[in-house]
């Protein structure tokens, strides 16, 4: 909350942010809106300033870590208390630049950071039911389906690897797919049988995707189309699968083609699979960007104990 009118700043308080104000409308031409949630955020850390019998020109770094520490226990989110570490940042860089103070005391403050959101995913039995429902049929656009649905899930590619596979990238009896992911990097991504059979079957109708029309580049892609990019694209894939979501009795807002990544993470990781083995097969050059998979498969097996083990409920353990 905005502090009321008679906690605003008065005298030089009130006349620094009206200078700093002025400076960021004049020379940097901010926004209405911008010069608002700055003024209001000065006279936020001014009233707490003066609680602790400080000013803004006498201020220092513990004052603003304490700020910061009480925005974070009213439970305001990383992202706003970025802000208005923003705004406090240029307030006091001002100053010093103007000779208003010797020193910036923000300098020794951290921008808050983002808690990363856990990564979406599906549980194994919701992932049987679309494999089942992509199944279903045996016309050439439901064998293609199949085939890379069974593939993204079961070789944990990124669509835009998926969707520019060369034809090359496969081939009958092989166990893994060659793919080029980012930064032109090359990598084996082994290949389950159900996946490997699935391409397969698709390779008997895929010449059907390579109608009149298609431009020349098509015949190089494993799923070729008649667009100008020559192979399917990642946005009609992901409608695919929206209505494949349907079919299988899972809510289409739950499914994207990178929740079928998260869940060939998650679910190698539930079943014993070391972190260094998922990171090579997903492709990610740091094995941190990989560990976010770890709290997902932890905290599901860990409810999986609470909910089913029979001394759940009799002491064993506690949720931490």
């Amino acid at each position: 909350m905005a502090p009321s009118a008679a906690h605003a700043p008065r005298g030089p308080e009130a006349g620094l942010i009206a200078l700093f104000l002025e400076m960021m409308a004049v020379e940097r031409a901010a926004a209405p809106s911008t010069l608002k949630n700055y003024g209001r955020d000065l006279q936020r850390f001014e009233a707490f300033a003066r609680a602790r019998g400080e000013t803004l020109e006498t201020a220092g770094a513990d004052d603003i870590a304490a700020f910061l520490a009480a925005l974070e226990a009213e439970g305001i989110a990383a992202s706003t208390a970025a802000l208005k570490v923003s705004a406090l940042r240029q307030f006091y860089q001002f100053l010093y630049t103007e000779g208003l103070r010797g020193d910036n005391p923000t300098r020794a403050i951290d921008r808050p950071r983002a808690k990363r959101p856990l990564p979406r995913t599906l549980t194994a039995e919701e992932t049987a039911r679309l494999m089942a429902a992509a199944a279903e049929g045996g016309a050439a656009k439901a064998l293609r389906l199949k085939a890379m649905v069974e593939t993204l899930y079961g070789a944990g590619l990124r669509v835009s690897e998926l969707v520019r596979l060369p034809l090359a990238a496969f081939r009958p009896g092989q166990p893994f797919l060659l793919v080029k992911g980012k930064g032109g990097k090359e990598r084996l991504a082994p290949l389950g049988g159900a996946a490997a059979a699935a391409l397969e079957d698709y390779l008997a109708v895929r010449a059907r995707f390579l109608a009149k029309g298609a431009p020349a580049c098509a015949r190089g892609f494993l799923f070729p189309s008649r667009g100008k990019t020559g192979h399917l694209t990642a946005a009609r894939f992901a409608q695919m699968l929206k209505e494949l979501a349907v079919r299988a009795g899972i809510e289409p807002s739950r499914l994207s083609p990178h929740v079928l990544r998260h869940a060939f993470a998650t679910h190698l990781l539930e079943g014993g699979a070391d972190l260094r083995s998922v990171q090579q097969m997903l492709g990610h050059a740091d094995i941190t960007t990989t560990q976010i998979y770890t709290h997902v498969a932890r905290d599901r097996l860990r409810e999986v104990v609470f909910t089913l083990h029979p001394l759940a409920g009799k002491g064993l353990g506690t949720r931490d």
